[in-house]
């Protein structure tokens, strides 16, 4: 076991690499909680937005067409879940399911021919002289355009629910969405763009694993980052700063055991492996979040009716 192979300025930077799919699948959901919806088929957009990421980037040779196809890809998949649960009223949670189960299935045919290829490379952006300060340019600007991306759209989404009055009708949909349509509020509109919003959002993230974290192609590759991220939102009491924070202890935590089993540790990577999974799901029972501040209406199935 030799820890001394343990970089930490790469430890730090390959972390927030290992956070970025998080980020954006978690970032997404929290605004379609926000509108009282609960999606659980974040992980199926994410698959799908993997691999329509993956294949366009190999067959245009620009993999941010490849990231502008994820995100299409993952908004166009969360329309059947609108389609289900806002116009037919079918039941949020076996809607969510299904569509985790599609996109699975779904993606894995679609990426049959792309096993074993490597796809374009995203450059990093350049910084000039910042790369070159010790410690900080390697860990703060090194990276690529998403990663940045995914950070300013945690500031965008901040701002958004918090200041404008777009945040606001979107806020009185998820507490009520009887009151909210009794004002005069497209409730199904508003929720159907926050529901595509959500799947361009979790596309991005699984294209991120795809093309930058993992360049290459293999079924199932999300490894469950779908439900890391659906319970991430509950653990940031739907706040997105205290998601950010929740997204860098995962990937913190993803860095150190790939760090560990590179070092040679002597405990078996099948533990080292679950360690991410368990230590965020402990992290969550700790911090128990405060449920007053889920949205009233959340998972609640609106009847224009009403």
């Amino acid at each position: 076991m030799d820890l001394s192979a343990i970089n930490p300025v790469l430890f730090v930077a390959g972390f927030l690499v290992a956070a970025t799919p998080l980020i954006f699948a978690a970032l997404g959901e929290l605004v379609v909680e926000k509108s009282g919806v609960l999606n659980l088929g974040v992980e199926g957009m994410m698959i799908i937005g993997a691999i329509c990421g993956f294949a366009t980037a190999v067959e245009t040779g620009s993999p941010l067409l490849g990231f502008a196809a994820a995100a299409v890809g993952g908004a166009l998949l969360s329309l059947l879940f609108a389609f289900l649960t806002q116009i037919t009223l079918a039941n949020q949670v076996a809607s969510g399911l299904a569509l985790t189960l599609f996109g699975l299935g779904f993606s894995a045919l679609l990426g049959q021919s792309y096993v074993g290829i490597k796809p374009p490379r995203l450059p990093d952006v350049n910084f000039g002289p910042l790369h070159d300060i010790p410690v900080i340019g390697p860990i703060f600007f090194s990276h690529d355009i998403i990663l940045y991306l995914g950070f300013a759209l945690v500031v965008a989404v901040w701002a958004v629910l918090k200041f404008t009055r777009m945040g606001l009708i979107l806020r009185a949909v998820g507490e009520s969405h009887e009151a909210a349509h009794a004002l005069g509020y497209k409730v199904v509109r508003i929720r159907t763009l926050a529901i595509m919003f959500g799947g361009a959002c979790a596309g991005l993230g699984g294209a991120y694993i795809s093309l930058i974290r993992v360049p290459q192609w293999t079924e199932g590759m999300t490894a469950g980052v779908g439900w890391i991220a659906l319970a991430l939102v509950v653990f940031a009491s739907w706040k997105p700063w205290r998601l950010l924070l929740g997204a860098y202890l995962f990937g913190g935590i993803t860095q150190l055991q790939l760090n560990l089993q590179g070092a040679g540790v002597a405990i078996p990577v099948e533990y080292l492996a679950m360690s991410p999974y368990i230590i965020t799901i402990l992290v969550l029972v700790i911090l128990s979040a405060d449920k007053s501040a889920a949205p009233a209406s959340l998972g609640r199935t609106f009847h224009a009716s009403h």
